[in-house]
């Protein structure tokens, strides 16, 4: 059965293009959410973050599986933004559709804080879902279809460094997630 979960953690781009490595993920993409206006578009999207729509199979991976993946490819202690994309369209934020996904949301970011991974707690925002707006279609697969352009920004922002270092944490202290 494919179900869907909404995420914000920084720009679009890197998360559309990181979730799609996910297993299980059937598709990804990129839009606005979070705020109150209606059909926000980049150049006004104030009050949403830039997140995505991630369409998975729910025999292949869990709603859990996909948020420590998530989890791994942002910087879960940054209140401020992500890497160089700074404000609030661009905080982390995991939105849940039911009390079922709040509770696992809270876990696993229960389950980070003890980890001992960061040296500060998590400041990942947990909010119900709002409506998903696609953004448009110049943003979607941005990194296929602008891979030069992608890959400067993605290590320019420090994103790329930042996963690197995190990874080599987790290896160097042993530190895996619960299944």
């Amino acid at each position: 059965m494919t179900k869907s979960l909404i995420l914000a953690g920084g720009c679009f781009w890197c998360v559309e293009h990181d979730m799609k490595y996910a297993d299980g993920v059937v598709s990804v993409t990129s839009g606005y959410s979070g705020g109150e206006s209606t059909n926000p578009i980049y150049e006004n999207h104030t009050g949403h973050k830039e997140v995505i729509l991630c369409e998975y199979d729910d025999t292949k991976t869990s709603y859990k599986k996909l948020l420590q993946y998530f989890i791994d490819h942002i910087d879960p202690t940054d209140n401020g933004g992500q890497f160089a994309d700074r404000g609030s369209s661009y905080e982390t934020v995991i939105f849940y559709e039911n009390e079922g996904e709040k509770i696992i949301a809270e876990g696993v970011i229960d389950e980070l804080n003890k980890s001992g991974v960061y040296e500060k707690e998590s400041v990942v925002k947990i909010l119900p879902r709002k409506e998903f707006y696609k953004a448009e279609e110049y943003h979607q697969n941005y990194a296929e279809k602008n891979p030069t352009h992608y890959a400067m920004y993605r290590e320019g922002s420090g994103r790329e460094g930042f996963i690197n270092k995190t990874c080599a944490i987790r290896e160097e202290k042993h530190i895996e997630w619960s299944k």
